[in-house]
């Protein structure tokens, strides 16, 4: 199998932080949140050192995380109701991904990739000998489904789906997951939804996961993370959604690669979400949106539309450069105006130019309105 996949990819995400840290730029790049966690989040840690075993948990995960899952499901805005037996953690989405499309693949066979993507799906795919087809979306990153159809063929075995999307902020409706499952209904296509940024959406708009869809989680790997949803990313704990079935299958391969989760950390999340109120982190995150954006509205950059969830916001930066592609202007704004981003082209195999940039906003109010008003006098 040939592939033009480049392995190396993912550095320039660290390139440009790095970038970022050696001329002590505003670091406005990626997605990791510089402010503390929930202080009971913490306190049930501690709690939980005293209070467990610290051997490992089984391939499922700790039973009560297990409940308190099953019941944060059910007391969503859009109640998604599950058994106990469709519920796995993991050690985090990354994680998910491959070993989802572990269970599913054989040698050759297509996944599909809505882009613009994060980078760890491609290589996930290629490692697991697949061969990624990419789908990009129109100018207003929404999906065309007469485009889309025209990438399935009979070597289609799994579509990849992001939702909030990174980085657009773009939220699939009920109507796109309807559409979706009639694109594939005749086939056995299956779909993994990553679905990490669930809690973060803003205005009138709410999340779908692809589990409401009734036939669609028969063949669905949902993928959710507690890091996303409590700021604390380096406790890497996730979890998947998952057909009885289907999550057979993962565990498997997932007794081979990593076996179980961090025991300490899933006793603590299970406690936690007893008192976690996952409408306040929103509010946060919208907060946090709503600034960004009024600010950059005061400086040249043009913002075509809010991002409707997540942790990013794309604007278009063509008023201050026709000139400099994507990248050399991300690398000029971080060097020479001491505020970092990433080029959207950095999400997309072909890495064609754009007009686009991306800012993350989950970061201290204080970092948000300092990196803009600095933008505002040096642009």
């Amino acid at each position: 199998m040939e592939t033009d996949l480049q392995f190396t990819d993912y550095s320039f995400f660290t390139e440009m932080s790095l970038l970022a840290k050696q001329n002590q730029s505003y670091d406005l790049s990626l997605g990791l949140p510089d402010f503390e966690v929930d202080e009971r989040l913490r306190f049930y840690l501690k709690e939980s050192a005293d209070s467990i075993s610290h051997s490992y948990e089984s391939l499922a995960g700790n039973p009560l995380l297990i409940d308190k899952i099953v019941e944060f499901n059910a007391s969503r805005k859009n109640p998604v109701l599950i058994s106990r037996e469709e519920v796995n953690i993991v050690p985090c989405s990354t994680f998910a991904l491959y070993t989802s499309l572990k269970s599913i693949l054989n040698f050759g066979d297509e996944v599909i990739i809505i882009q613009p993507s994060y980078y760890t799906y491609a290589p996930s795919i290629v490692i697991n000998g697949g061969i990624p087809v990419y789908y990009e979306v129109d100018e207003n990153f929404s999906v065309s489904w007469e485009k889309l159809k025209l990438l399935i063929s009979d070597k289609t075995k799994a579509i990849i789906v992001n939702t909030p999307q990174n980085p657009t902020g773009k939220i699939w409706t009920v109507d796109d997951w309807q559409n979706l499952y009639d694109l594939i209904k005749e086939k056995k296509i299956y779909v993994i939804s990553e679905e990490i940024y669930d809690i973060y959406c803003y205005d009138e708009h709410s999340h779908y996961s692809a589990f409401l869809h009734p036939e669609l989680r028969k063949r669905t790997f949902s993928i959710f993370s507690f890091g996303k949803m409590f700021h604390s990313t380096g406790w890497k704990v996730s979890y998947l959604l998952a057909a009885p079935d289907l999550l057979k299958k993962f565990r498997n391969y997932q007794q081979y690669i990593s076996y179980s989760t961090n025991a300490p950390c899933q006793y603590a999340i299970a406690k936690y979400l007893d008192v976690f109120d996952p409408e306040i982190n929103r509010r946060i995150m919208q907060n946090k949106r709503d600034v960004f954006c009024e600010m950059i509205a005061e400086t040249p950059f043009i913002l075509n539309q809010k991002s409707q969830g997540g942790f990013f916001q794309t604007v278009n930066f063509r008023n201050i450069s026709k000139t400099m592609t994507d990248v050399e202007f991300s690398k000029w704004l971080t060097v020479e105006k001491k505020v970092s981003c990433l080029p959207l082209s950095a999400f997309y195999q072909n890495k064609n130019d754009s007009d686009f940039i991306r800012f993350s906003f989950v970061k201290k109010d204080e970092i948000i309105m300092e990196a803009m008003k600095h933008l505002k006098l040096n642009l």
